[in-house]
């Protein structure tokens, strides 16, 4: 079988590229591709952050594999289908680790929604963005009701879903959906130089700013504070904290040892 993801590593960065010719749509063994990447990823000491970016310059990912949708109607089964599509976008969404999608072409549906996964969007000029499943008359069944209503809000949402017009790079950035729009052919060495601001603090600090954000806007303000007090003191145990705070004492930069 064709191995349809691939990842390679440097500097405490994972790149993990989708190679789907000729338009890295997301199939059902590209999301098992993405599934066995990331697991291996987050036990990997090696690794701070993730990069997930599109092979060629078409596209990031022009959306699910449309030729796997007949076989889905009528599917008793079809339940587990969207529950596994569920499962391994929540897994990268939830990774205890920073992840930043480098997006260099086409991202629409299931592209869109795999970029939703990730912590940072950073997008080419020319990147066309959105959701346009409703045009088959379908909607986004892979979180993308969920996901997209939590960051841009809800009308904005609907009125992308509702629609289904995809936005410009610099539509996107306006409404917060990335976080910085890039030159044509930039986008993998401007998402690197934003990762590398990463990988320099220490993961163990990190995963828990993520997890503080992502669990905190769920809660109400009291609940996220407690979350926050909590993942505090926690932070305040591990080594890299006093290696920090040391350097900071001794005017040197910190070596973290991401423990």
């Amino acid at each position: 079988m064709t191995n349809l993801v691939r990842v390679e590593k440097e500097n405490m960065l994972a790149i993990v590229t989708i190679d789907n010719p000729p338009l890295n749509v997301i199939s059902k063994q590209v999301l098992q591709g993405l599934l066995g990447i990331f697991t291996q990823l987050e036990n990997d000491n090696e690794i701070v952050a993730v990069l997930i970016t599109g092979a060629g310059d078409m596209a990031f990912a022009a959306g699910a594999d449309i030729k796997e949708f007949p076989q889905m109607m009528g599917n008793p089964n079809m339940m587990e289908t969207v529950r596994e599509s569920h499962e391994i976008l929540t897994k990268i969404d939830k990774f205890p680790k920073p992840t930043i999608a480098a997006l260099n072409g086409i991202t629409l549906g299931g592209g869109c929604e795999l970029a939703l996964a990730c912590d940072l969007r950073v997008a080419e000029a020319s990147v066309q963005i959105g959701l346009p499943e409703v045009k088959l008359g379908l909607f986004p069944g892979a979180g993308g009701t969920q996901r997209l209503s939590r960051l841009v809000g809800n009308a904005k949402a609907k009125e992308i879903i509702f629609t289904g017009d995809p936005l410009t790079a610099q539509e996107a950035e306006r409404i917060g959906l990335v976080n910085k729009v890039v030159e044509q052919g930039d986008g993998l060495m401007e998402s690197k130089k934003l990762a590398s601001k990463m990988t320099s603090h220490s993961l163990q600090a990190l995963s828990r700013i993520k997890k503080a954000i992502d669990e905190g806007s769920e809660a109400t303000l009291e609940h996220g504070l407690e979350i926050e007090a909590n993942l505090f003191e926690e932070i305040f145990q591990t080594e890299d904290v006093k290696e920090g705070v040391t350097a900071f004492l001794e005017k040197r930069k910190p070596a973290f040892s991401h423990r």
